[in-house]
C-alpha cells in the first residue's frame, strides 16, 4: 500500500508533506509526493503559451519548497509530475497506485472562496475511494 501527499507550492505544502511523511511512516509503507499541473488554476487566459515552460517552472518552485522536508525523511518517497485538474487527477491516482490514504492541505479559505475558486481537498474527499486526511493551516 502507498500514502499519496498532494502538493502545489502553498504555504502549507511543507505542513502537509511532513504529515504524510508521518503517516507513511506510521504504516510502514512508501509516499508518493504528487504534484498535479493545472494552467487554469494560475488564472491564465487560454492564449497561445508555451505551458511545457510554463509547467516547468511551476514544477521546479514547487519541489523546491518541499524538497527539505523530503531529504530528510525516513520513508521511501517516489515524486509525481501529472497534469489536469487536480482532485480527480489525485484521486484517479491514487486508485491507479492502490493507495490508502490521500492527504491534502486546505487553505482555509471558506465556503465562499471555495465555491468560486473550487476546493481540491473537498472535491477528492468526495470522490476519493481511499481514507483522506486534510491537513489545515495552522491556526
Amino acid at each position: 500500500m502507498t500514502v499519496v501527499v498532494g502538493v502545489d507550492g502553498s504555504d502549507i505544502s511543507q505542513r502537509v508533506v511532513r504529515r504524510a511523511i508521518e503517516e507513511a511512516g506510521r504504516r510502514s509503507t512508501d509516499l508518493h509526493v504528487v504534484h498535479v499541473f493545472h494552467p487554469r488554476m494560475l488564472g491564465v487566459a487560454e492564449v497561445a503559451y508555451d505551458w511545457s515552460s510554463l509547467a516547468a517552472a511551476e514544477r521546479r518552485a514547487v519541489w523546491d519548497s518541499v524538497d527539505g522536508v523530503m531529504s530528510r525523511a525516513a520513508v521511501p518517497i517516489e515524486t509525481v509530475d501529472l497534469e489536469g485538474y487536480p482532485p480527480d487527477t489525485l484521486v484517479d491516482y491514487c486508485n491507479n497506485v492502490s493507495a490508502e490514504l490521500l492527504v491534502l492541505g486546505t487553505r482555509g479559505r471558506g465556503e465562499l472562496a471555495s465555491l468560486i475558486m473550487g476546493s481540491t481537498s473537498h472535491r477528492a474527499a468526495q470522490l476519493a475511494r481511499c481514507d483522506v486526511l486534510i491537513v489545515r493551516p495552522p491556526a
